[in-house]
C-alpha cells in the first residue's frame, strides 16, 4: 500500500543538497561572470576616470609612480575600486538570478 499523504515542505535534508547542489552547478556561472565582469569593469573605470580626472590619461596612476602626487594616485585607487566593485556586484546578482531562473534554485545562502 502506498501513501497517499504528501507533506507540503520539503524534507530538510533533500532541500539542504539541492542547495548545495546548487553551489556546486553555479560555481562556472560565477566564474564566467566574474571574468566577464572584469572585462566590463575596467572599460567603465577607463571612462569614469577620464571624465573626472582632467589629461590625456585614462588609467589611473599607480603607487609607485613618482611624477604624480600622493592625492591623485589614492584618488584613482578610490575611484577605481568603487567602479569595480559596483560593477562586480551587478554582473554576479544578474548571473545569480539567470541561473535562478534557469534552475528554481538560488546559487547564494
Amino acid at each position: 500500500m502506498t501513501d497517499s499523504t504528501t507533506d507540503a515542505a520539503e524534507d530538510p535534508a533533500r532541500a539542504k543538497d539541492r542547495r548545495r547542489a546548487a553551489k556546486i552547478l553555479y560555481r562556472p556561472v560565477g566564474i564566467i561572470s566574474s571574468i566577464i565582469g572584469g572585462l566590463i569593469a575596467a572599460r567603465v573605470f577607463r571612462l569614469v576616470y577620464k571624465h573626472l580626472v582632467p589629461g590625456p590619461e585614462d588609467q589611473a596612476p599607480k603607487p609607485l609612480e613618482s611624477s604624480y602626487k600622493a592625492r591623485e594616485v589614492v584618488l584613482g585607487a578610490l575611484i577605481q575600486g568603487a567602479v569595480f566593485s559596483g560593477v562586480r556586484a551587478l554582473i554576479n546578482r544578474a548571473g545569480a538570478r539567470a541561473f535562478e531562473r534557469w534552475t528554481g534554485e538560488w546559487p547564494g545562502d
